[in-house]
C-alpha cells in the first residue's frame, strides 16, 4: 500500500524513538491531523494481562470530562413510565418489543442502546445484530439499568467504553482533532485513571505495558511511561 504524502509529512512531525510526556504529545498529535474531516482521536493501551482467563478481562465506561465533540443517537429498550423517564432524559429511540422488530428489519439509525433490566430477554434475542457492532447492553458499564435517565443524560455527554481485546490491548477513542490541548489532555487523563484503577489482581509483572495516541489516518505518538505510572500508579 502505497503511503500518502498527508501521512508522510505527518509521520516526519514525531520522533518514533522518542517517548513523549502527555502536554507534548496532545499538541503533536493535533498537528498530525491532515485530513479534511475531524478526525478522532484514540488511545491504544497495551496491557499486561491475559484476556484469555476472565478475572484479567479490563473493561470499563467513563464519561469524558468534554465529551466526544459530537452528538449521539441513544435507542432504549423500556416500557411505561421507564420508557418515559428514558424519553424526558432525551433518547431518540424508545420501544421494546416494536423497536427489537425494526431493528431485526434493519433499523440501525442509533449509536447507543440502553434498556431496562426487565427487557433484556426481548433484547438478547438481538445478539447476532447488536453483538459485532459492540452495541449489546452490559450491566457492567452502566448500559442495563433501573436508571434509564442518568444512563441517557451519560451517554449524551460523552460517556465511552472499552474492552481489552485478545492481544491485552484497550483502543478507546477521547476526542477530535479540533479539541484544544488541554481537552484532549483531560479526557485522556480521565480515562487512563480508570484503567489503571481497573488494575486485576491477578495480572502479573508490569500492566500498562506501553500507550500510543493517533489521530484517526495519523501516525502513532507514543507516551511516557513513567510520568503516567507516576500519575496514576
Amino acid at each position: 500500500m502505497a503511503i500518502g504524502k498527508k501521512y508522510k509529512a505527518a509521520a516526519a512531525k514525531v520522533d518514533r524513538n522518542r517517548r513523549y510526556k502527555v502536554d507534548e504529545a496532545m499538541k503533536l498529535v493535533k498537528e498530525t491531523a491532515a485530513r479534511k474531516f475531524d478526525e478522532s482521536v484514540d488511545a491504544a493501551i497495551n496491557l499486561g494481562v491475559d484476556p484469555k482467563h476472565a478475572d484479567q478481562v479490563v473493561r470499563g465506561a467513563v464519561v469524558l470530562p468534554h465529551g466526544m465533540g459530537k452528538s449521539v443517537k441513544i435507542a432504549v429498550f423500556a416500557k411505561g413510565d421507564k420508557a418515559k423517564e428514558a424519553e424526558q432524559a432525551g433518547a431518540d429511540i424508545v420501544g421494546a418489543e416494536d423497536l427489537a422488530e425494526k431493528i431485526q428489519g434493519g433499523f440501525m439509525d442509533f449509536d447507543k442502546v440502553i434498556a431496562a433490566p426487565d427487557m433484556m430477554g426481548v433484547v438478547g434475542r438481538l445478539g447476532k445484530i447488536l453483538g459485532p457492532r459492540g452495541l449489546m447492553p452490559n450491566p457492567k458499564v452502566g448500559t442495563v439499568t433501573m436508571d434509564l435517565a442518568r444512563a441517557v443524560k451519560e451517554q449524551k455527554a460523552g460517556k465511552v467504553e472499552f474492552r481489552v481485546e485478545k492481544a491485552g490491548i484497550v483502543h478507546v477513542p477521547f476526542g477530535k482533532a479540533s479539541f484544544d490541548a488541554q481537552k484532549l489532555k483531560d479526557n485522556f487523563t480521565a480515562i487512563m485513571e480508570i484503567i489503571f484503577k481497573a488494575k486485576p489482581q491477578t495480572a502479573k509483572g508490569v500492566y500498562v505495558k506501553n500507550v500510543t495516541v493517533s489521530t484517526t489516518m495519523g501516525p502513532g505518538i507514543k507516551l511516557d511511561l513513567a510520568e503516567l505510572s507516576a500519575a496514576h500508579g
